[in-house]
């Protein structure tokens, strides 16, 4: 996740683009929702929606329309298996359906190679994110931050709650990170949604007065 941050206001810079930290953090992390549905005979995690042919399927619509404004976006979905479980996961299927061969380097995701490098790209990602001062904007209310429940209720949390553990214990702390980071962001678009709901309704009462009857 916090790679595809780092990768995606990369481009977005030299692109000089617009981003959306929201979309951008959901979409780094939306392949492993693949992980719900692993009961499913056909469905292998790290396939189909860790593959490089899926995502530029989906993207190509929105390179259209979108262009240059789409690469960031799709920068964050394809770094998930291009990088993160390549690196980590060593099976990643990256050219599903074409063919269904694994690849990837296997490094042990508790070794302390792994653990080192995860480690270093949080910290990078979250002194970027305020230098840049990224996380003012994150915290705002907006609609899109709706999107985080996705990665949290389907990902982040399962994999916190999990026995045992499908993260080492040394990488808890980004996780809880993320998911802290997440709800608040929801929370507070869901107060300012209820907000926003209540003064239309009492516009709508206040334009539209009952009429006493008798």
């Amino acid at each position: 996740m916090a790679f595809g941050y780092l990768s995606s206001k990369t481009s977005s810079s030299l692109l000089k683009t617009n981003l959306n930290i929201a979309l951008v953090l959901t979409l780094s992390i939306i392949p492993d929702v693949d992980l719900l549905f692993r009961w499913i005979p056909f469905i292998q995690h790290r396939g189909a929606t860790h593959s490089i042919i899926s995502a530029l399927i989906v993207f190509t619509p929105l390179f259209i329309i979108y262009r240059k404004q789409a690469v960031p976006y799709f920068i964050a979905l394809v770094q998930h298996g291009l990088v993160g479980d390549f690196i980590a996961g060593g099976r990643v299927q990256l050219l599903w359906p074409v063919t269904h061969t694994y690849f990837g380097i296997s490094l042990d995701m508790s070794s302390l190679t792994n653990q080192t490098l995860e480690w270093t790209l949080f910290l990078a990602a979250t002194i970027l994110m305020v230098k840049m001062k990224d996380y003012k904007t994150f915290f705002k209310p907006q609609a899109s931050n709706l999107v985080l429940v996705i990665p949290a209720l389907t990902v982040l949390l399962p994999t916190l709650l999990s026995t045992p553990l499908e993260v080492p214990p040394v990488l808890v702390p980004p996780h809880v990170f993320y998911l802290i980071m997440f709800a608040t962001a929801i929370l507070i678009e869901t107060h300012a949604s209820l907000v926003s709901l209540s003064r239309i309704l009492k516009r709508r009462i206040t334009l539209h007065p009952r009429i006493g009857t008798g």
